[in-house]
């Protein structure tokens, strides 16, 4: 377990990581962000990429479950319109959901992955769950605040560029 806020793996998008690159690490649950992560904050509709990918993703060995903050129901709408599992009120970085999805789908930590768009909650929470960090660009940051947070994360993002395997 790391509490160091660097991701083992870096991509430009989550339709980037392929289930071929995942089962190559060992990776057999991905566990997924939602807000700027599959959709951006302003909608709950997959683009047709983003669609695409997870069918395909779907059809893959590779489980996944979407783990994500959020109180809201569109996370769990959107979980069963698109035939996903998901843990809301996750409270990452802290492991709260990061642990009950390990357990709902008893694979051993060294064999998942979280993938998300924030340093300090979704790649710091991997790492210190023990799993593969993944971390994605967020899709928009459309507020002040995301910009904000997104400045904060740039020297992380500098040292995962030497670091990281980059997808």
């Amino acid at each position: 377990m790391s509490f160091i806020p660097v991701p083992k793996i870096m991509a430009d998008a989550l339709t980037e990581i392929t289930p071929e690159f995942l089962e190559s690490r060992g990776i057999r649950l991905l566990m997924l962000d939602f807000d700027n992560t599959i959709v951006p904050y302003t909608t709950n509709e997959p683009t047709d990429k983003m669609r695409r990918w997870l069918e395909h993703m779907r059809a893959s060995s590779v489980q996944l479950c979407v783990v994500s903050n959020s109180k809201r129901d569109r996370v769990k709408i959107f979980c069963e319109k698109y035939n996903l599992n998901c843990i809301t009120h996750a409270k990452k970085p802290f492991s709260k959901g990061i642990s009950q999805c390990l357990r709902q789908y008893g694979i051993p930590a060294e064999n998942c992955a979280l993938a998300g768009d924030q340093i300090y909650t979704d790649v710091l929470g991997a790492n210190c769950a023990g799993v593969q960090s993944v971390l994605v660009k967020a899709i928009y940051n459309h507020n002040f605040w995301l910009k904000a947070r997104h400045a904060l994360e740039l020297p992380f993002i500098f040292i995962a560029r030497k670091r990281s395997i980059i997808v």
